[in-house]
């Protein structure tokens, strides 16, 4: 039985699946949260054959209740949440008045909002010592105007996860935003392991609101 438990929102099979692998290497449990069940069980199944306890939960952040009722299964499951990592994203190129409305709300839905209600769900389960992760985009420091709507979802959760780490800091549980300049990708400068590496190296140090994930 792992002796920590961490709840990935947006499990796919990039950085989600290459933190889950890092943290069960660090003594982790992981609980996969996404919408597709099918690959999910292909995750888990690689990562119990590796000696990782995991399990998928299938959730959806465009449903608030979705995220709750997943954050609810996996602390009932295991007893205990040690960290959150939200992953979850949307990405559209248009620009901004080529944009629906209604479609960009939806975008807000997943880069910011479930962002937050997942935060709300998983905080009466967190104990001193435990970790917050969101994991975000240079788009929402810098913002281009083909890439208008994930460019202020990140800039968003960036405000998002500055102002959690600022509410908890007196708390000791952590928060922090890695800020990825990048676009995630192996056999470039972005691969997901070395991104996964970097979150957990936060988990261990706890101090800056936000990290930065750049070439060199």
């Amino acid at each position: 039985m792992a002796e920590k438990v961490i709840c990935i929102i947006g499990a796919g099979p990039g950085i989600g699946l290459s933190a889950a692998r890092k943290f069960g290497q660090n003594g982790y449990a992981v609980a996969l949260i996404a919408r597709n069940e099918e690959k999910l069980n292909i995750y888990t199944e690689e990562l119990n054959q590796e000696g990782i306890e995991a399990i998928a939960v299938q959730g959806n952040v465009l449903a608030n209740e979705s995220i709750r009722k997943a954050i609810q299964f996996t602390y009932d499951t295991f007893g205990r949440i040690d960290a959150l990592l939200y992953n979850a994203f949307t990405f559209r190129n248009e620009l901004p008045s080529e944009m629906d409305p209604i479609e960009f709300a939806s975008d807000l839905q997943v880069d910011v909002i479930g962002a937050l209600v997942a935060y709300q769900s998983v905080l009466p389960f967190l104990n001193e010592g435990s970790s917050i992760l969101f994991t975000g985009g240079g788009l929402g420091v810098k913002p281009m105007k083909k890439f208008t709507s994930v460019s202020i979802g990140k800039a968003a959760l960036r405000a998002l996860a500055i102002s959690i780490h600022q509410e908890l800091k007196g708390k000791n549980i952590y928060a922090g935003t890695l800020t990825i300049n990048g676009l995630v990708k192996e056999g470039t400068h972005f691969p997901p392991d070395n991104i996964a590496e970097k979150l957990v190296e936060m988990t261990e140090k706890r101090d800056q609101d936000e990290w930065t994930f750049d070439r060199d």
